[in-house]
């Protein structure tokens, strides 16, 4: 389904616009590839890119809102448009969390490199995989208005969510058995959340996608009610949001 044509004014514009989010895509999609592989190589050259490279996708997100708010004041958007420059907006920045929770990912990779390694079940990297193909399926479904697959993406949250519970609950039970394991078990469930998380914005990439081509809102109709493990609480307020800033 496409719902532009070359015909209609400002197309040009809104098409640079549709690009720079894709380009922004690519980098948000490399830094949590790259993330995923530092962890599983206990690599820190690949965890420090990450870190770096996290300022090219904040720049990226200032851009896209640089252009999206100079069209609103410049043109006089149809409402297929108007969405269309709104959407990109929410993309760029759920994009922008991407890059964020990667950062978080890689700076715990660092601290646990200092240490010996911790052996844990693969809930991680089955996560990692889960929320690496939402991604992609997500911006997918932006660029081809393909809603099947953005709705297919939206009910896959779910499983992510029950994987990240399973492995706080083990990380749990693992550090009361063997209290001097604590630090490596909460930094894993620190990148056991970023890895949820992702998943998370996945989803709403796809909620948008969603009102982009529909015009309907379908934020918080399938949002789960869970209740938050204390542990798990700890180890996030560590970092939730302040190693990714």
């Amino acid at each position: 389904m496409h719902i532009y044509h070359m015909e209609r004014p400002f197309e040009k514009e809104l098409v640079s616009l549709k690009q720079k989010l894709l380009t922004m895509a690519s980098h948000a999609e490399a830094a949590l590839n790259l993330a995923v592989r530092a962890l599983l190589e206990r690599n820190d050259e690949l965890a420090l890119k990450v870190e770096e490279d996290d300022s090219i996708i904040d720049q990226f997100e200032k851009e896209l809102d640089e252009l999206a708010i100079d069209f609103l004041a410049l043109k006089a958007p149809v409402a297929s448009d108007l969405r269309l420059i709104t959407v990109t907006m929410k993309c760029s920045n759920e994009l922008e969390r991407v890059g964020d929770e990667s950062t978080t990912i890689a700076r715990r990779v660092i601290k646990l490199n200092s240490e010996p390694a911790l052996k844990t079940s693969n809930a991680v990297p089955e996560m990692a995989s889960i929320v690496a193909g939402m991604l992609k399926q997500s911006l997918h479904s932006f660029v081809n208005g393909d809603l099947q697959t953005a709705m297919a993406n939206i009910r896959r949250d779910k499983e992510v969510d029950e994987l990240n519970k399973d492995f706080q609950l083990q990380l749990a039970e693992y550090m009361a058995a063997n209290p001097s394991i604590i630090n490596r078990a909460l930094h894993w469930m620190v990148i056991s959340k970023c890895m949820e998380r992702i998943g998370d914005h996945a989803t709403n990439i796809a909620e948008e996608v969603v009102f982009l081509y529909e015009a309907k809102d379908i934020r918080h109709q399938q949002r789960k009610t869970e209740t938050t493990n204390p542990i798990e609480s700890q180890g996030n307020e560590e970092t939730d949001h302040t190693d990714s800033r």
